[in-house]
């Protein structure tokens, strides 16, 4: 490598799976002999992994090139993520980036390196959409004693605000054998916890004899690890054979995140999304019954086009009436090449924030109660980090505690009596 530049930065935004995708790229930077440092420090080097979910994402990134460039302007300023997938040519336009890299190229990042004039013109590399069919597989690391582990990527599915499709491609995945070999580096790498990620996760082995189903038997049978968790999954692909073996595991965490979207048949519709509410009231219902200290979180869109008052109270009253733990809330935002950017009943800004608010008011409702359930009992956490003196870690259900400690207890499993509910955390304290 000709490059004289050794210090390498990354920031990583969006979901898991980029999360997973940057720990690979950055572990092969520090293979080849380069000092990973902060965003925030002074770097030769900065990397920027993006999400284009929504405008505020694209807005984000943005600024922070900005915050980059201005704190080295010497620096190489690399983008790659989603957004440099879609929109190359607006990320060109800002001054300072260097090189933009689509989503077969990113992997390569340390090879285009080398050809890298700073200051020059922009060099874009990127594949057509259709073209990128290879599975990469990803984990993150250093970060967090949770390892994302990358397990699928991609979409086939349609939905009409949706720009994942354009920017990750068609749905693929690894088989078994090799995602279980991926697994065990992340176990001799320290991880005690496993979390399954990727677009489409349920979709797992779609074109092959092998399923989802059996990838958590396989991983449920890996030693030295502690717990295995399963990030979001579409409700039309959490069959109940899965949900039935995940109750009869003591290594899957009892928490499952299950995008709802809308709770209105005909907005569910609109959306182009797979199942109906009653579909996903039933899936909620099986996990309770199986599973009754389980916490369930929703992802819901507010604001779609044609979702009047009535239609947003149908949401909000479905999702009050369900045993869910917690809500992601997502403003409807306008995507070029949806199909739902066509639909001209458009909601307005104001009706759009005022429709999340409400929703954030009753996530932060949803997860006092579920919390409270378990004030007095004991829950087995994990802990992760350490902020002004106190310990941070998540319970086998996803309860966020807080108890007085020092770093000896980070990557410990440890018994914890949930004592004082504050909303978004608990405070305990060590059995």
């Amino acid at each position: 490598m000709s490059t004289p530049t050794k210090r390498i930065a990354f920031h990583t935004m969006g979901c898991k799976l980029n999360f997973s995708e940057t720990g690979t790229i950055s572990r092969n930077f520090i293979q080849h002999g380069f000092e990973k440092v902060g965003y925030k420090e002074k770097a030769d080097i900065y990397v920027l992994n993006t999400c284009s979910v929504t405008d505020n994402a694209d807005k984000e990134a943005r600024k922070l090139i900005r915050q980059a460039k201005r704190r080295n302007p010497e620096s190489i300023m690399a983008i790659i993520g989603c957004y440099a997938q879609l929109k190359p040519k607006e990320l060109s336009k800002i001054q300072g980036v260097d090189i933009i890299l689509g989503a077969s190229e990113k992997f390569n990042l340390l090879n285009y390196l080398d050809e890298l004039s700073i200051n020059k013109k922009t060099k874009i590399v990127q594949s057509d959409i259709n073209d990128v069919n290879r599975f990469k597989p990803s984990y993150s690391s250093g970060e967090r004693t949770r390892t994302f582990l990358k397990i699928q990527d991609g979409c086939n599915y349609t939905c009409s605000f949706c720009t994942i499709p354009l920017a990750r491609g068609k749905s693929r995945s690894d088989s078994i054998s090799n995602t279980m070999t991926t697994a065990k580096e992340v176990v001799k790498a320290g991880a005690r916890e496993i979390v399954l990620t990727g677009v489409n996760i349920g979709d797992f082995g779609n074109g092959t004899d092998e399923s989802f189903y059996d990838l958590i038997q396989a991983l449920d049978a890996l030693t030295g690890v502690d717990r295995i968790r399963i990030s979001s999954i579409e409700p039309n692909l959490l069959t109940n054979q899965i949900i039935e073996f995940c109750a009869s595991s003591n290594k899957i965490m009892p928490h499952f995140h299950i995008p709802l979207q809308s709770g209105s048949n005909k907005i569910l519709s609109l959306m182009r999304r797979r199942y109906n509410r009653e579909l996903y009231e039933e899936r909620i219902h099986k996990i309770k019954d199986l599973l009754p200290n389980a916490c369930i979180g929703a992802d819901v869109i507010v604001g779609f086009p044609s979702e009047t008052d009535a239609e947003f109270s149908k949401t909000y009253n479905f999702i009050n009436e369900l045993d869910i733990s917690y809500l992601h809330v997502f403003t409807y935002s306008e995507r070029e090449n949806t199909e739902a950017i066509k639909n001209k009943d458009i909601v307005g800004f104001k009706k759009r924030s005022e429709r999340s608010k409400m929703l954030h008011i009753l996530s932060n409702k949803k997860t006092h109660y579920f919390n409270d359930k378990f004030l007095n009992s004991t829950r087995p956490v994990l802990f992760e980090s350490i902020k002004n003196g106190k310990v941070i870690g998540h319970t086998d259900n996803f309860i966020q505690v807080q108890v007085d400690g020092d770093s000896g207890l980070i990557n410990k499993i440890q018994p914890v009596n949930l004592e004082q509910n504050y909303g978004s955390n608990v405070f305990g304290t060590l059995k």
